[in-house]
């Protein structure tokens, strides 16, 4: 006997957290795992274009492996101890910085703001980063009304960081132009 994927539970529009907590589809907690779901959802098309090689495409499955245990920590209510969870810690927010730095020290020094742009993985790189901007904020928001362990929201601050870095990168990778900024000029 298969279980049906829908339980109709929601269709008022509630939803429960693990440990069983009902809460509303709109409460901060939802909003921040959401937005973790779609980063992730979006480093999972980022990975699969052909042109990101082995190496990078092995950074994006350990950055998805890591979104979802942050998601899982968010998708938890407080106080549940029902079983372990997985930790992000200062581990993972070093091995970010790691490759941020060794790929910024293979591109040229940055003089101007860029826009988005030059090929299709560059321009995902910069959704996934400001899709990951709003994933911190949202964290950030729920972390005013209730505790969040600060390891999530440095992670996803350096990760927003990493895809800014990574955005270049893939630039230089695939010989695509980056356009700088130019306020005011037509």
């Amino acid at each position: 006997m298969s279980t049906k994927l829908y339980t109709k539970t929601g269709d008022k529009g509630q939803t429960s957290l693990l440990g069983g907590q009902k809460v509303s589809k709109s409460d901060l907690r939802i909003d921040a795992y959401g937005n973790v779901d779609e980063l992730n959802s979006f480093i999972g098309l980022l990975k699969d274009h052909p042109e990101v090689e082995a190496r990078i495409g092995n950074q994006f499955y350990w950055i998805q492996e890591n979104l979802f245990t942050i998601g899982s920590i968010l998708a938890t209510a407080p106080g549940f101890t029902g079983f372990k969870l997985p930790k992000v810690t200062e581990v993972e927010i070093k091995q970010l910085e790691v490759w941020i730095d060794k790929a910024s020290g293979e591109l040229p020094e940055l003089k101007n703001f860029i826009l988005p742009g030059g090929h299709q993985v560059v321009s995902l790189c910069h959704v996934c980063r400001t899709v990951c901007r709003r994933a911190e904020r949202s964290i950030i928001a729920l972390s005013q009304e209730e505790p969040v362990e600060s390891e999530l929201i440095k992670f996803m601050n350096r990760l927003s960081d990493y895809f800014f870095v990574m955005s270049r990168k893939m630039a230089q990778l695939l010989n695509a132009p980056e356009t700088p900024w130019s306020p005011g000029n037509d």
